[in-house]
């Protein structure tokens, strides 16, 4: 059994200072870089998600200049700039695959991203005969919540690793993991 670690939007906007910042970013960010320096070798895959959002549109409806938090929000992770790379305390050089999100729409679940390819994240795991996922990242009540639910609804074996997400609110956090767990991910 073929197994992948699948990280969630860890980007500048999504960490500490960004357009949407999450407290605890970059702990996750250094977290999920400790967790990789002792067990890269325990995956045949470690793929990272980004969103990457047009500059040039409201990417359907997902900026906002009044944004409700639920379906729309500032303006963030706009392709090709600083809000949209990697944390610079989330060490890159293990990751073998990328895939992006949201270019031009409403994206949340690593699920809905594409590789340079042009292949959907599933199609990737596919093909790389994943049958085993742990999911860490940001956010947990957002777009962690989203690509564990839909890993699972994929076939696959979901381990959210819990001390390795941050989430926007604690109730609101709390809630997707308890969805995810019932859904039937185990919490690490």
């Amino acid at each position: 059994m073929a197994k992948a670690l699948l990280i969630v939007d860890v980007q500048n906007d999504f960490t500490e200072g960004g357009a949407l910042g999450v407290t605890g970013g970059d702990a996750v960010a250094e977290g999920i870089s400790a967790h990789l320096t002792a067990h890269a070798g325990d995956y045949d895959a470690i793929i990272a998600s980004r969103d990457w959002h047009d500059a040039d549109n409201d990417n359907g409806g997902h900026f906002s200049d009044s944004p409700d938090f639920v379906d729309s929000w500032p303006v963030h992770c706009v392709a090709g700039t600083d809000g949209a790379a990697f944390d610079p305390l989330l060490d890159t050089a293990a990751i073998t695959h990328e895939v992006r999100k949201g270019q031009g729409k409403p994206d949340y679940s690593a699920f809905q991203g594409i590789t340079d390819t042009g292949s959907r994240l599933g199609e990737l795991l596919g093909d790389l005969t994943i049958t085993e996922v742990d999911v860490v990242g940001i956010a947990t009540d957002h777009c962690v919540r989203a690509s564990a639910l839909d890993a699972l609804s994929a076939g696959l074996s979901v381990r959210v690793l819990t001390d390795l997400v941050a989430g926007v609110g604690g109730e609101s956090s709390r809630a997707a993991l308890s969805k995810v767990e019932k859904a039937g991910a185990e919490l690490v």
